[in-house]
């Protein structure tokens, strides 16, 4: 496993639980982390033992997002005597933080998110990018750019009305930066489920994810991929392109061993 500075990553099984792990910063997402993210969901889309990932956190807070420290040195990055040249970095700037968090979109493992305590800003942008999130009841969640006078640039905006539907309720938080306790997140479907407290939701999550870790690897990722490509094409196109999956992966040794498996002791699969 990579080591990191800013995160922890251990196994459990064929689960990757990978926690942030700045607790005395709140996890305050500075620049190694984001650079970490991505490193992670890499390691766990290339590690054929990998076939899902937990990510949750150290400490009493998920995070408190974008660390102020590094948005205050972003200057000093991106400075030069031509002020075209510093628009244009400023430009690359933000493009490197999307793709460190559309990593883990683009990972095909699933990754479960559990979170507890605080979740805000750059922690929002960095949930849309998972594919299930769960919560204790003590969570919750604010797009928090509006109160330092930005427009959030990493995901939130354009993935979150996706997720949740409601176009009105996304553009009251992103335009108030109002906090999102945990009942109204379950409502709203921005998560799956409430656990009573952080303790039961690190249980909680970490079953599921080896319930999905025991299912046939290549229909997982599969799954994943389908989804993915339906949310941002026509159903028409989704539909073609499930018809290209199966027309080339449905004949597999996972779908054999699920069918001959019947009713008796649970199918494994390879990695």
């Amino acid at each position: 496993m990579p080591p990191f500075e800013t995160l922890a990553l251990r196994l459990d099984g064929a689960v990757a639980v990978l926690s942030l792990n700045r607790p005395d910063k709140a996890n305050a997402m500075n620049w190694p982390m984001w650079q970490e993210l991505r490193a992670a969901a890499q390691w766990a889309d290339r590690t054929p033992e990998v076939r899902a990932l937990v990510l949750r956190a150290e400490g009493p807070h998920f995070t408190a997002g974008i660390d102020l420290k590094m948005m205050m040195g972003l200057q000093q990055q991106i400075q030069d005597d031509c002020e075209a040249r510093v628009r244009e970095k400023l430009h690359g700037l933000i493009l490197e933080l999307q793709d460190c968090l559309s990593a883990l979109e683009r990972c095909r493992k699933p990754i479960l998110a559990a979170v507890h305590g605080a979740c805000l800003g750059g922690g929002v942008d960095l949930l849309c990018c998972t594919d299930l999130r769960y919560c204790s009841a003590d969570a919750h969640f604010a797009i928090k750019e509006i109160d330092i006078g930005m427009v959030a640039d990493v995901g939130t905006l354009q993935r979150l009305p996706k997720l949740i539907g409601h176009q009105g309720l996304v553009r009251e938080l992103a335009y108030t930066g109002r906090e999102m306790a945990a009942p109204e997140a379950l409502q709203c479907g921005w998560v799956t489920r409430v656990f009573d407290d952080r303790e039961a939701l690190d249980a909680g999550v970490l079953a599921l994810a080896q319930q999905i870790a025991a299912k046939s690897p290549l229909a997982v990722r599969g799954s994943k991929q389908a989804l993915n490509y339906a949310r941002d094409h026509s159903v028409a196109d989704g539909l073609q392109q499930i018809a290209s999956w199966n027309a080339g992966l449905l004949l597999s040794e996972d779908l054999m061993k699920a069918l001959m498996a019947g009713r008796g002791a649970p199918p494994q699969f390879r990695d």
